[in-house]
């Protein structure tokens, strides 16, 4: 048996059987996952140093105790290359009567198959029930993104430890990437203690994330030389409350928070292009308004926030458009609000709108109310240890500091909701240069042996876990904990907030429709050519050869 097929059955095993074990993003599945795989790992003869080659580390917060999971592959010398992914999923309900299935790709692609042709015509389902007949696809959930990619590592650490190599491999699998990052944000923050310890000197880090292609693979088949950014602002939006059959004496939030939401979908000024690189256009994830229950009365305030992706663009940047938007949009709102008014002879015109920083308002009512910093503490920690996603948290924090700052609306609150995934790329150094040629030369040696090509990106184009391993600006950090409600919590448990530094990279399998029903992998890339790829670029990194 050839290298190449070895690499092909042993990641087909690992994905398979990794794919069969549920972990669930928040779920007690997610958190017995860690226990399973550590019984995995040492069963294999590639982590058999002795029982310390693999171990957990313990993930602050959760509502069930979460690990990462490390397992330790000696060569000669400090050289280490890290392989990382996430192990958890999102959630099977979408499966319907075959989710029992959904965990076994073999037995789900036929039962997936037969339920499509069963249903209304659907061209999207459709196209995947024919990847399906083909035999190049797999389906499952969880396969593509990213049991595979860590299946893909597992094969080339065991191969590695087979036949020898200098330097070492260090293999971590973390939880909750679907979720916050808590996994890879805290394994950001000792991972330097845990190599110091070790004596390993980690020269890369390579992510084994999954990436979509509608085509025929060329999109696919790449390696990321960095990872998006992704940000959450949001907005308190205010009103002047007031019953339906008074309505010329107030200004619902619903429509101020309407005209904002408008303004700011797809905006041009919040979507970057890198080259022919385009980052997904910004968007509105979540708007809710303070009603309980139906009655006559005006919503008084609504909460909005909206996914932005980032190449260069700084926080600073992103909130500032953000601002600007807000007060075009609540200006031509009031203009025309002023029209009808004076059409309908009701004499009345709206005032205008307050829009602030978070922050701003909170120094101003500090230095008014002495107690108000103490009160959104406590209940930032109080918070904290519920079960409400962080928008909530964020929003909960928003409208008590309104409260206590005793201002009246109309206005808008402005600042982030959520965990920012900071923009990374390779630094011009010796060790990300070291890397990039690693890259090119794996590269060109799967086009020889595959006949296909293997495309590098500047940024992988979906949040990952990169941002926390990778070379980033902890410049950007500042601006993002000063506009976010719940930083105290979004840092508890970890000293810092920021990307280890480490020249990092993202090479993974491809495939469709992940985190649908549809989710599914293309095989003979992803059990036959990613492996090759992966020890390519680790070999080079390890033995010296990328110099």
């Amino acid at each position: 048996m050839t290298d190449s097929d070895l690499l092909a059955a042993r990641t087909e095993h690992w994905a398979l059987t990794l794919t069969a074990i549920a972990s669930v993003t928040g779920s007690k599945d997610e958190a017995d996952f860690s226990a399973k795989l550590v019984d995995l790992l040492r069963a294999s003869a590639a982590f058999a140093q002795g029982p310390d080659a693999v171990w957990t580390v313990d993930v602050p917060g959760g509502l069930h105790p979460r690990s990462c999971v490390l397992g330790l592959v000696r060569g000669e010398g400090r050289r280490t290359v890290v392989l990382t992914g996430h192990f958890d999923i999102v959630e099977t309900g979408c499966y319907g009567e075959l989710e029992p299935l959904a965990l076994l790709p073999h037995r789900l692609g036929p039962a997936l198959i037969e339920a499509i042709a069963r249903e209304p015509f659907d061209a999207r389902s459709a196209r995947a029930a024919e990847d399906l007949r083909s035999g190049a696809f797999l389906a499952g959930r969880g396969l593509l993104d990213m049991k595979a990619g860590l299946a893909a590592g597992l094969a080339v650490i065991e191969l590695l430890a087979l036949d020898g190599f200098e330097g070492n491999l260090l293999f971590i699998a973390v939880p909750d990437e679907e979720g916050n990052s808590a996994g890879a944000r805290h394994m950001s923050q000792v991972l330097g203690a845990i190599a110091e310890d070790l004596s390993l000197d980690i020269e890369a880090v390579i992510n084994l994330d999954a990436t979509g292609d509608e085509g025929d693979g060329e999109v696919g088949r790449v390696v990321a030389l960095g990872s998006i950014g992704k940000l959450l602002p949001s907005a308190l939006v205010v009103g002047r409350a007031a019953h339906a059959a008074d309505s010329f004496r107030g200004l619902g939030a619903a429509a101020l928070a309407g005209a904002l939401a408008a303004e700011l979908e797809w905006a041009p000024e919040l979507t970057e292009r890198t080259g022919d690189e385009l980052g997904a256009g910004p968007t509105l994830l979540g708007m809710k308004d303070s009603k309980t229950a139906y009655d006559v009365t005006m919503p008084a305030r609504v909460w909005m926030y909206w996914n932005v992706m980032t190449h260069r663009r700084s926080p600073e940047d992103v909130i500032d458009a953000v601002c600007d938007a807000a007060r075009r949009s609540s200006a031509r709102l009031m203009d025309r609000l002023a029209e009808r008014a004076a059409a309908s002879g009701a004499g009345v015109a709206p005032g205008p709108v307050d829009v602030v920083r978070y922050e701003t308002l909170l120094a101003e009512t500090a230095g008014a109310n002495p107690g108000a910093g103490e009160a959104l503490r406590a209940l930032a920690v109080e918070l904290s240890a519920g079960d409400l996603g962080l928008p909530d948290q964020c929003r909960l924090l928003t409208e008590r500091l309104w409260e206590l700052s005793g201002r009246a609306g109309p206005a808008i609150v402005l600042g982030f909701a959520s965990i920012p995934y900071l923009p990374v790329e390779l630094r011009d150094d010796r060790v990300a240069s070291r890397l990039g040629a690693a890259v090119a030369g794996a590269a060109a040696e799967i086009v020889e042996r595959f006949g296909v090509g293997i495309g590098t990106i500047r940024y992988f184009p979906g949040i990952s876990d990169v941002s926390f391993f990778g070379q980033a600006d902890d410049g950007q950090v500042a601006a993002i904990a000063a506009n976010t409600p719940q930083w105290q919590g979004i840092v508890a448990g970890n000293s810092s907030f920021g990307a280890a530094g480490i020249p990092s990279i993202n090479v993974g399998p491809w495939g469709r429709d992940y985190h649908t029903r549809l989710e599914r992998m293309h095989t003979p890339y992803g059990f036959g050519v990613l492996p090759v790829l992966i020890l390519g670029i680790v070999r080079r990194l390890t033995d010296g050869v990328a110099q």
